[in-house]
């Protein structure tokens, strides 16, 4: 069925589901796991250097990198072949871009429930998360053509 796996993880209750629920999936398949994690810089910084490197972006490095490690331990005592992944930018395009680098044929997300507002303002996300499901079916996953 799937092959590679890839678990968007943030540590929070939803991810944690993502975490659960892919790897009763990988398990399942006996497909690969890869858990990823991306640190969103504060809007309004342009993501640079200097941005990078000061204490705000390294204190979530710091954070998400202990996330990933618990989280891949989790999945290798499962029995599961794990690795995983720290990326800095644009969740959306982040997870779009590794999906596309591993070879992806299954990306699980978690979904965090906000009010209305916050959904007004990440309305904005929509055409970056339809390009996820356009790029992921000409990538050959099971809704591409020739499956």
């Amino acid at each position: 069925m799937y092959r590679k796996i890839l678990l968007a993880y943030d540590g929070t209750r939803e991810g944690r589901a993502v975490l659960r629920e892919g790897a009763e999936l990988a398990q399942s398949c006996g497909a690969d796991v890869h858990l990823l994690a991306v640190v969103n810089p504060p809007s309004g910084f342009v993501f640079a250097d200097a941005v990078e490197h000061s204490g705000l972006v390294d204190s979530e490095t710091q954070r998400f990198e202990q996330i990933l490690a618990e989280g891949a331990e989790k999945l290798r005592a499962r029995g599961l072949k794990a690795e995983a992944t720290l990326r800095h930018g644009n969740p959306t395009e982040e997870i779009l871009a590794v999906a596309n680098d591993i070879g992806a044929e299954l990306i699980v997300l978690g979904h965090h429930r906000r009010g209305p507002i916050i959904r007004w303002c990440r309305y904005r996300h929509q055409d970056a998360t339809a390009r996820l499901g356009e790029e992921g079916n000409a990538n050959g996953g099971p809704d591409s053509e020739g499956e």
